[in-house]
């Protein structure tokens, strides 16, 4: 008896999850069906997916801005300009190589833009060695000196960055002493989980004005400068004027 019942509800279980199946099949051909006739719901899906991951970003950059922009461990450039870009890069990137020259120049042609280096060693040992002399109290008092000479390394080796180090006007013994820190290590390590939270791709990636772009691109990183500073002054522009306090009587 306890077999026969066993045995009916087995059939039973494979009748019902043939006819799910059935269902389910039939359901997909009907929705295959539906998107090929109709192919520009599948091109609104594409653009509302982008639009979401878009506001994804901008809170994410949104939550992160303090630690992007204000981390008083960073290098910084023209440190009282009122537009922020910040910069994730590796020494031994061809790409950040590339660009570094134009970031220099646009520092130079921008002294009201702030300009936040981000040390992020993502190509082995020697970029690490390489953000770690430059995040010492000595590499950081020569900050920009130091970013042009580690950029203009072909190949970076322990030897170059002795070379690159001494090029920049400093002693490389005590840099490598200064190198061994713990803060420092813990600064590389914070800055890669920033990046990762906000979604970094690769290096360069720059962030402007709540704007990230990934690479290279100066074309791009010029319009978001424009951009960023056009949005400050029209801030400003807005902002209430100041109330004239009367006259104090006499």
């Amino acid at each position: 008896m306890l077999l026969r019942t066993l045995t009916a509800g087995l059939a039973c279980t494979l009748l019902l999850a043939g006819c799910e199946r059935q269902k389910d099949e039939a359901f997909e051909g009907q929705v295959r069906a539906y998107l090929l006739a109709h192919p520009e719901v599948l091109q609104e899906a594409a653009v509302k997916l982008r639009q979401k991951r878009a506001l994804a970003a901008a809170g994410a950059l949104k939550r992160a801005q303090a630690r992007l922009e204000r981390d008083p461990r960073d290098l910084v450039a023209n440190p009282d300009g009122g537009v922020t870009v910040v910069q994730f890069f590796d020494y031994r990137d061809t790409y950040c190589r590339a660009v570094a020259p134009e970031v220099l120049k646009l520092i130079a042609e921008n002294p009201d833009v702030r300009f936040v280096f981000k040390e992020h060693p993502v190509f082995g040992s020697a970029s690490d060695a390489a953000a770690k002399a430059a995040l010492t109290p000595q590499g950081k008092a020569k900050g920009l000196e130091l970013y042009r000479s580690l950029m203009s390394l072909k190949t970076l080796t322990d030897a170059r960055l002795d070379t690159a180090i001494r090029a920049a006007g400093l002693n490389p013994q005590e840099v490598r002493e200064a190198m061994g820190e713990r803060a420092i290590t813990q600064q590389i390590a914070d800055t890669r989980a920033l990046a990762a939270e906000i979604q970094v791709k690769g290096t360069p990636t720059f962030v402007v004005g709540g704007q990230m772009i990934q690479g290279a691109d100066v074309d791009q990183l010029r319009q978001a400068i424009k951009r960023a500073k056009s949005m400050s002054y029209q801030a400003l522009a807005d902002a209430p004027a100041m109330s004239t306090l009367p006259a104090a009587p006499r």
